[in-house]
């Protein structure tokens, strides 16, 4: 099993059934897209599930390697590989590229094959972003995912979609600029683009201060941290559904991934000297950032500042530099990747039917569509960490783990778990609950067959990594352990926070 390139297939499968998808041509063959690109999307969701069955939870060594010699000059190569902790994110994104491709069905009626081409090529660079180990095929894929979003959006978005596109493009272009040369600085230093080189290299406080903060801006954007993070709303209000929950689910995790692959193990010394930092900017975006969502009314708007709030945990826990810290935060990026995603395909549900997102337009909706309140309802909850839900498992994690560094910031972080439940409750019980609003409202339809499926799919894993979360935590522990171990080798023992 391990001698058939699982990794290159999840990449490439994506990316040329989308081009195949892309030659179906005009909406005439509207049909035959949809088709295509639900078949390529399952399919590339099924070459990654050997990768799960076959992994070794055990160790914490890159597996599923593939090298290939690719610009010989300047020591490039086509080197693939995962570990604990990337195994996951590869999982997500291709079971989100195939609820995306659903959603889709019967709402894009223009320019189909074009839609649905650009999720799945963009779903096979996210890929290559999470499981590339060289420098400049991570660099490649990551300035490259940029277009086909910038296109969904732009094309399929809202009213203000070209600034909400262009925003979005130049403050993540901006960011990673910067990226470019601290890889090419890393380069020179080592003679290698090998990621796993660079773990290895010793370098001066000067160069990591400004490698960190290099870092600090390419991938807090993507986050995004505060105060880099009014791109995010204006995007999610204009991107149509699919883009919101592509944004939301998988985008938004490009930037937390690269402060653990990158800026941790290369630049240690200088992550310990501005921890406080990362951690004061993160405590900003889940509490100050959770009073923006207070008054938000816009259910879109609510649910991106929501995002924010909830990344917050994200990037604290990578600095608090323990188990539970970081482990916390990996369940809590794959947990938001359910749940955001969950909570834009519930808005969108309803934009389909009423063509608003504004919360009042609404109420009364569980009068008219019960079984889609049910879905809300769980999702909701799942938002503002109800025990049981996934929501509620990364965020304990990484308040548990804060407690032991620091109980003010426990005691932060612990408060959006009220401001959570008092933003999410307000929008639902303004939306769902009491006598039906407007005639608008009492025509609205129940879900169908399709997008029950979907929802389904996303509670079954919501409820599911809410009860039962050690498959997760038991594939990345190894991982987790040997990334603590390599950076308290390279930095000085760690002060309080």
């Amino acid at each position: 099993m391990t001698d058939i390139p699982f990794l290159s297939l999840a990449i490439w499968i994506p990316i040329l059934g989308g081009l195949l998808v892309l030659a179906t041509g005009p909406d005439a063959n509207a049909r035959m897209a949809r088709i295509a690109a639900l078949l390529t999307a399952i399919l590339g969701f099924a070459v990654t599930l050997p990768l799960y069955f076959s992994f070794d939870a055990g160790s914490f060594t890159m597996q599923f390697e593939e090298i290939r010699p690719w610009i010989e000059y300047f020591n490039i190569n086509y080197h693939l590989g995962i570990d604990g902790i990337s195994l996951w994110f590869v999982l997500l994104n291709a079971f989100i590229t195939i609820i995306v491709v659903i959603a889709g069905w019967e709402v894009i009626q223009s320019r189909v094959a074009q839609y649905m081409a650009a999720f799945l090529i963009m779903s096979g660079l996210m890929n290559g972003i999470f499981t590339a180990l060289d420098g400049v095929l991570f660099y490649i894929f990551f300035e490259a995912s940029l277009i086909p979003l910038y296109l969904i959006i732009g094309i399929w978005g809202g009213p203000n979609r070209v600034h909400a596109a262009f925003k979005f493009f130049l403050f993540t272009l901006a960011g990673s600029l910067l990226m470019l040369l601290a890889l090419i600085y890393l380069y020179n230093s080592t003679g290698s683009f090998a990621i796993l080189d660079w773990h290895r290299a010793i370098l001066p406080m000067g160069a990591q201060t400004l490698i960190f903060f290099a870092f600090l801006a390419a991938f807090g954007v993507k986050v995004p941290m505060w105060p880099v993070h009014t791109w995010l709303p204006e995007a999610h209000v204009e991107a149509p559904t699919g883009g919101s929950v592509a944004l939301a689910a998988i985008a938004l995790k490009l930037g937390a991934y690269g402060f653990v692959r990158f800026a941790l193990p290369i630049v240690p010394d200088a992550c310990k000297e501005f921890t406080w930092l990362v951690v004061g900017l993160s405590l900003v975006a889940v509490v100050y950032i959770g009073f923006v969502a207070l008054v938000q009314t816009d259910m879109k708007k609510l649910v991106a500042y929501s995002s924010v709030s909830h990344m917050g945990f994200v990037t604290l826990g990578f600095f608090l530099y323990n188990q539970l810290g970081i482990e916390g935060a990996l369940v809590q990026m794959v947990s938001h990747g359910f749940v955001s995603g969950a909570m834009f395909l519930c808005i969108g549900v309803l934009y389909d039917r009423l063509h608003s997102r504004q919360i009042a337009d609404y109420g009364g909706v569980v009068n008219t569509m019960p079984k889609f309140a049910a879905f809300f309802m769980l999702f909701a909850m799942a938002n503002a960490g109800l025990p049981g839900t996934s929501g509620f498992i990364g965020e304990f994690t990484v308040i548990l783990a804060a407690m032991k560094n620091s109980f003010p910031i426990a005691l932060f972080l612990a408060s959006n778990l009220i401001l959570g439940a008092a933003y999410t409750l307000w929008m639902y019980k303004r939306v769902v609950f009491g006598e039906v609003a407007n005639e608008n409202v009492a025509k609205l339809t129940d879900i169908n067959q399709r997008e029950f499926f979907f929802l389904a799919l996303l509670a079954f894993f919501v409820l599911a990594v809410g009860l039962y979360p050690f498959p997760l935590t038991d594939v990345m522990h190894a991982s987790v352990s040997h990334l603590l171990e390599h950076v308290s080798d390279k930095m000085l023992p760690l002060p309080p926070l």
